[in-house]
């Protein structure tokens, strides 16, 4: 990861709707310009989180897979 991260949040184990649940939780928690280090283990995690980066007009910094692993970089507008 390149970018430095505000707070992170593990959702590894966890299936769809979880890790969109668990992000939009933590990133409503985080003020404009913080940016979230996610880690989830679902795979359908990667469509999820680009769309919900769309939708919500936060920023996704990083996408990429690390020994099985999804990380993202997102950074609160």
């Amino acid at each position: 990861m390149n970018v430095e991260a505000t707070t992170t949040l593990d959702t590894r184990g966890l299936n769809c709707p979880l890790p969109i649940l668990r992000t939009r939780k933590a990133l409503n928690g985080l003020q404009s310009g913080d940016t979230l280090h996610l880690i989830s283990s679902d795979p359908g995690s990667v469509k999820d989180i680009d769309s919900f980066c769309k939708q919500t007009g936060n920023e996704l910094l990083e996408n990429f897979t690390e020994s099985g692993e999804y990380k993202f970089v997102i950074r609160k507008i």
